[in-house]
């Protein structure tokens, strides 16, 4: 009979462990991307290339998310510009460009912006807590080529996060930043496109521009990609 209560104990105390755990395990394989809060997109920080909306509670907001999703066991991934004082995209070496215009670079429409996110300076840091991240995915590193997704430049060459979340065993992913209609859009869709399902946050998200915004989150919608208002639970 005590043989009969024992295994009966035990049962029960591996159905507990297997309820409680496997909600564990499934975050485990949910990744998360938050897309560049560096210093030179926010207002927060003065940055040469603030996006509006981008004040301190904006950040506040994107920590505390942030905080809350690693406190679940969800895995936590950030992405970094981390430009060279020479990159291609600054207008300052084009002679005669200005800020905003756009020119053909290789065949390629290219974007020209204000220096932003030079290598080792103030406001290229990421301004949320780094201890909530698993690894900082550097883009933007080649001079000759502009990087707006975590996943690979404009020359087609990949960065680290592909292995990254391969690595642990990632297969869905849940994406916020900056900015809505270039980084984030870009890294977002790289992920579709890499097989991975994709949720995008707009709540966590701010944009350059309201037109074009609305039209990245068309185009994500349009390829999948679910966008909800804000995070769940």
């Amino acid at each position: 009979m005590e043989d009969v209560i024992l295994i009966v104990a035990l049962l029960f105390f591996a159905m507990h462990v297997l309820t409680f755990a496997e909600p564990t395990e499934t975050k485990r394989r949910i990744g998360v991307i938050v897309v560049d809060i560096q210093g030179d997109f926010t207002a927060a920080k003065n940055g040469s290339l603030a996006v509006e909306g981008t004040d301190q509670s904006f950040i506040d907001k994107v920590e505390n998310a942030t905080s809350s999703l690693m406190r679940k066991g969800y895995l936590i991934f950030a992405t970094q510009d981390w430009h060279p004082s020479d990159h291609i995209s600054f207008y300052t070496n084009h002679s005669g460009k200005k800020a905003f215009e756009v020119i053909q670079i290789g065949g390629r429409t290219q974007v020209l912006w204000p220096p932003h996110c030079i290598q080792n300076t103030e406001n290229a840091k990421v301004l949320l807590d780094n201890r909530l991240f698993q690894a900082f995915v550097k883009k933007g590193k080649d001079k000759r080529f502009d990087s707006y997704s975590g996943f690979k430049d404009d020359g087609g060459a990949n960065t680290e996060m592909d292995q990254l979340l391969k690595r642990h065993g990632i297969r869905e992913l849940i994406i916020y930043g900056i900015a809505t209609d270039y980084c984030v859009k870009a890294t977002a869709i790289d992920a579709a496109a890499a097989g991975y399902k994709v949720t995008l946050i707009e709540g966590l998200c701010k944009g350059v521009d309201p037109e074009t915004t609305v039209g990245a989150l068309q185009q994500m919608k349009d390829l999948r990609i679910k966008v909800e208002k804000e995070l769940r639970g």
